[in-house]
């Protein structure tokens, strides 16, 4: 098992160090986006379902982007790949700005959320190349702390930068961020080689080939479960906080407060998990934290205080991660020539279990009481608790899954 690394290790090498700080740039921006496009919509049409909407808009579309094009990150140069995915991104921002239709606003976000996995895949890619041992998994734990960070200042600070400037200078806003997020992406990384993935077939059959092989593969298909399953359950009782906070009469405002507290939690407890655990810890931790993400939940079943309903929140979030300790066997799990294909592909899965999530505990909702639906969910999460733990405890050496 290799060295614990730092944060600083990792952001000192430079192609990691331009990865991160653009990506969290754009994660700020879309974040800003959202925040400005669900204004526009809402006030547009006065429709609180289109308004909800535009927030996933961009969710379930990224299945048809990681089958089609998934193989792209393992065949053209991932500067290019990264700057184009910037500069369309801020092209989108443009032409929401200028105003479109709603329908072709809807359809705009998600033609772009079809091209995530290309991105997501080939900024995962260029982190498995240029971080090896421990650095890759503190990388990637940093990646997941300016998500945290990006979702409570870009959920907040967006709300007021809306209500400031307006939602289409917001846009405009958005726009800027990316088109920097390009220009210091072409500027600072080197001009590295395609991956040199080869093949006879079209980019379309090659990308459905190598996603088949990739879920063929019994350990990396168990990784991928293990990092999916968690988090399509809690965000599919995240999506019921709003329900459950009207009904119990909670003050106005009260359960955007409570959403606020889940990236709370998440950036904290990647923060210790990556700072503070060795490798082999980060590992035996993946299923007690997903135990963390599950209990919380279960307090839902009852008629909870909004404190107390906050607390819990910002416990769940230290939950999250759990997905450091299977960051490095999914690494070194992957063949090199289809490591861009499979962090894609492991991003898709993620976004599309977010979509279903929802879905399949609202309709829950039809049968049972919403506090009900959201501790289902938390059972459902420490059943895969229990399946990681079954699977460690018959795994000695390698405590993951592998």
């Amino acid at each position: 098992m290799s060295e614990r690394a730092t944060f600083r290790e990792v952001l000192a090498v430079p192609v990691y160090r331009t990865v991160f700080l653009t990506r969290s740039l754009a994660v700020g921006a879309d974040t800003l986006r959202t925040v400005a496009l669900s204004v526009l919509v809402f006030t547009t049409t006065g429709s609180a379902l289109l308004g909800a909407l535009t927030f996933g808009i961009s969710f379930l579309p990224q299945v048809v982007g990681g089958l089609v094009l998934g193989a792209l990150p393992d065949l053209l140069r991932p500067r290019f790949l990264i700057v184009t995915g910037y500069l369309l991104e801020a092209a989108a921002a443009v032409l929401l700005a200028v105003g479109l239709p709603v329908w072709a606003s809807l359809l705009l976000v998600a033609g772009i959320g079809c091209l995530a996995p290309v991105f997501n895949g080939t900024a995962g890619r260029l982190t498995a190349d240029v971080l090896t041992g421990d650095a890759f998994v503190v990388g990637r734990g940093l990646f997941q702390l300016a998500n945290s960070a990006a979702q409570i200042i870009g959920l907040a600070g967006g709300g007021l930068a809306v209500a400031a400037i307006g939602p289409h200078a917001a846009l405009v806003v958005t726009a800027v961020c990316h088109a920097l997020a390009a220009v210091w992406a072409r500027v600072a990384l080197p001009l590295l080689p395609a991956p040199g993935r080869t093949g006879d077939r079209s980019l379309v059959r090659q990308s459905f080939h190598g996603a088949r092989e990739l879920l063929a593969d019994r350990t990396i298909r168990r990784l991928m479960i293990a990092n999916w399953l968690p988090a399509g359950f809690v965000v599919g009782a995240e999506s019921l906080l709003i329900p459950y906070a009207t009904l119990r009469h909670f003050p106005d405002g009260a359960a955007g407060v409570i959403l606020g507290c889940i990236p709370v939690g998440m950036f904290a407890g990647n923060l210790v998990v990556a700072r503070a655990f060795s490798p082999l810890a980060r590992q035996r931790a993946v299923a007690p934290l997903v135990v963390v993400l599950g209990l919380p939940l279960l307090g839902f079943a009852f008629d909870l205080d909004p404190v107390v309903a906050g607390v819990l929140m910002v416990v769940l979030g230290c939950g999250f991660a759990f997905g450091l300790g299977l960051q490095g066997p999914f690494r070194d799990a992957l063949p090199d020539d289809a490591r861009g294909q499979a962090f894609g592909l492991l991003s898709t899965g993620l976004m599309t279990l977010q979509g279903v999530g929802p879905l399949l505990f609202g309709v829950l909702t039809e049968v049972m009481p919403v506090g009900s639906a959201m501790a289902l969910a938390g059972v459902a999460t420490l059943g895969v608790a229990g399946w990681l733990a079954v699977a460690s405890r018959g795994r000695a050496k390698t405590p993951v899954l592998s």
